[in-house]
């Protein structure tokens, strides 16, 4: 006989990138206040796992390691869902592989996008409109209810106990005074502030404040660059020292965060963190904003006739001129500085 506990239960889909996975948490907070009682599991791809390990509100955690055996992995992942017994399966994603997982689960009711090319074995397919303001996290939220209009459930993310022991031993560094984060690395180049940038705002920032500069691994040599760069006193490069869950615990102390459209903006919406976001080739408008309580965005006064060039951002300009980051003032940046300093 089916388990009546499984058949209860939901798998939530998004192997995505990590910023991607951090917005999905809204759908966990989500779940919990309307159905407390359901188990929910989540399939990431492999590496960021850690951000839903251990989060309170994900009974498993499944993963899909797309560099190694990728389609033989996906097969075996269909064999572990349909063996799960879920009632419903959701996938956030448009594209074909989670559609696949999505569509043969075996899941009495399967959800997606109605974008994705298996769409047509959904028992529910959701319009997916990118523009017109919408967050990314509403248009994941009306998966679990299309109706739903209420307010926006943000994101969440539970770093562990020695997450913040981690971010707490970092945030000494700063002998008690108050410290600024910056996260200066993108994935995407025209997403991500150029270094010539952040220098000059590093030369202006308030000499009171220690500047701590994070990422993951590959990070550490641009950090580093601008760290040895920058001829100020008070900068740390912690790129690579920290988890994902405990650099988002250090930013939540941060009297602001400056950040990219990138992955460490999500961080910050997910713990509240005050953030300014500088927008290069992209655009708020897409839906991937930042969401916390104290939000500022900064992007090039003027209207540029080829921004935005596209929803991801490219490896160079398309134009080779930068105009959307070169164009930013570091006085718009410090402005954002001084409205954080008076909240």
């Amino acid at each position: 006989m089916p388990n009546p506990v499984a058949r209860r239960a939901v798998l939530l889909i998004q192997t995505a990138f990590i910023g991607d996975v951090i917005l999905a948490t809204a759908l966990l907070e989500r779940l919990h206040a309307t159905e407390p009682d359901t188990p929910v599991d989540f399939l990431v791809r492999k590496g960021n796992e850690g951000l839903v390990k251990d989060h309170p509100h994900v009974r498993r955690v499944l993963i899909w390691d797309k560099k190694k055996d990728k389609y033989r992995g996906l097969w075996h992942l269909l064999q572990q869902i349909r063996g799960a017994d879920y009632q419903r399966v959701i996938t956030l994603q448009r594209f074909a592989s989670t559609g696949f997982l999505t569509a043969f689960s075996g899941a009495p009711e399967r959800v997606g996008f109605d974008k994705n090319p298996f769409a047509f074995r959904f028992t529910r397919a959701i319009p997916h409109v990118i523009g017109a303001g919408v967050h990314e996290v509403s248009r994941n939220l009306h998966l679990l209810d299309p109706a739903y209009d209420g307010p926006l459930t943000p994101p969440r993310l539970y770093p562990s106990a020695a997450d913040e022991a981690a971010a707490a031993q970092a945030a000494e560094l700063a002998n008690g005074q108050p410290y600024l984060c910056i996260a200066p690395t993108s994935v995407w180049f025209t997403k991500q502030f150029p270094r010539e940038q952040w220098l000059k705002l590093l030369r202006a920032l308030p000499p009171k404040y220690t500047v701590f500069l994070i990422g993951g691994p590959p990070d550490v040599a641009e950090c580093e660059a601008l760290l040895q760069a920058s001829g100020r006193a008070g900068v740390v490069n912690l790129a690579g020292k920290l988890s994902l869950l405990a650099s988002a615990a250090l930013m939540r102390g941060a009297v602001l965060n400056y950040v990219n459209d990138s992955a460490p903006m999500h961080l910050c919406s997910a713990q509240g963190a005050p953030t300014c976001a500088i927008y290069c080739s992209t655009v708020p408008f897409f839906g991937f904003g930042p969401l916390s309580p104290f939000s500022r965005v900064v992007e090039l006064p003027e209207e540029l006739e080829c921004k935005p060039c596209g929803l991801h951002g490219y490896r160079k300009c398309p134009l080779n001129h930068f105009h959307c980051a070169h164009g930013i003032e570091t006085s718009q940046l410090l402005s954002a500085l001084a409205e954080a300093e008076a909240v």
